[in-house]
């Protein structure tokens, strides 16, 4: 079976972690035999989340003053190509005789989206709300409070929806050539119809479960894997009556009634990916997957 499985950059870099590279290859060491489980059963497309480490890209750029800060889409490559090199470093440990390729991707967005007016992608580091605004002030960001106690505050930017992703048919290619393929990484770097129709790039990050659930589509993938921080989708998270849901319907879901900047898009990818084909989506913790799939952990989303 062909699987899409879209690991968030907060699993890679889990709360509480310093922004090092070392946290995110141990981190990655530790989900990788998870991840080979899945690739030795089934074809499998890996896509990475980036909101941490292009936060900590674009506040490195800031700290050099002889040149102007580069741009997102920049940053987005600049993600894409790091944490790609971590997770092929750690699944080439895990399947010594696989071939693995990271693909450089751009995604498509509709420069009119209305997302460009109303930022809401967390990245980069968690600060406390004084931090958060003083940080605003002084530089012209959009800030949030994360999660429903507010105490974690981080920069928030645009988040237009995936429309097409560019380089779908080599990724087919790739895939039905038999490598594992990490890809769309960060949900691609954003780009938009340039004149003559070229992609160039915009201001933005792209939600990678949103784009995850398109590749899934376009892939004709069976089953759509989201992993994370957290082993499933919980009702009263954030409260002491906590509890996770195994099972969920897509007909039912409400991606609104989810935090906008965590597990609302995972809920919506999720969702989108049960309507448009039939098949199942799971959300769960990046070390469970091969457990996720079969049912022992996380949450189920059916038609």
């Amino acid at each position: 079976m062909r699987l899409v499985v879209a690991i968030g950059g907060n699993a890679l870099l889990k709360r509480g972690d310093t922004l090092g590279i070392g946290e995110q290859r141990r981190n990655m060491g530790d989900a990788a035999g998870a991840l080979a489980a899945l690739a030795r059963e089934h074809e499998v497309v890996l896509v990475h989340g980036n909101g941490p480490q292009v936060g900590l890209l674009a506040l490195e750029a800031e700290a050099y003053k002889g040149a102007p800060p580069y741009p997102l889409d920049v940053l987005g490559a600049e993600s894409q190509g790091m944490i790609g090199y971590v997770i092929e470093e750690a699944m080439r440990r895990a399947l010594p005789d696989r071939e693995i390729v990271t693909v450089l991707t751009q995604t498509l967005v509709d420069p009119a989206d209305p997302a460009f007016a109303q930022p809401s992608k967390p990245i980069g580091p968690v600060y406390d709300e004084k931090t958060a605004r003083a940080l605003a002030a002084e530089r012209g960001w959009a800030v949030a409070p994360e999660g429903p106690e507010g105490k974690a505050w981080r920069r928030v930017v645009a988040s237009p929806a995936p429309r097409r992703i560019v380089q779908l048919a080599a990724i087919r290619r790739l895939v039905d050539s038999g490598c594992l393929v990490v890809c769309a990484g960060g949900g691609g770097i954003p780009v938009r119809a340039g004149p003559g129709g070229a992609p160039e790039g915009v201001e933005a990050v792209i939600d990678k479960d949103l784009a995850a659930c398109l590749l899934a589509q376009d892939l004709g993938a069976g089953r759509l894997l989201i992993l994370t921080d957290v082993d499933g989708v919980y009702e009263a998270w954030g409260t002491p009556g906590q509890a996770r849901i195994d099972v969920l319907s897509a007909r039912t879901l409400d991606p609104a009634a989810f935090a906008s900047g965590s597990m609302g898009p995972k809920i919506q990818a999720a969702r989108d990916f049960v309507l448009a084909t039939g098949q199942p989506a799971f959300i769960g913790a990046l070390g469970r997957a091969a457990d996720i799939l079969s049912g022992r952990s996380g949450t189920r989303i059916d038609p």
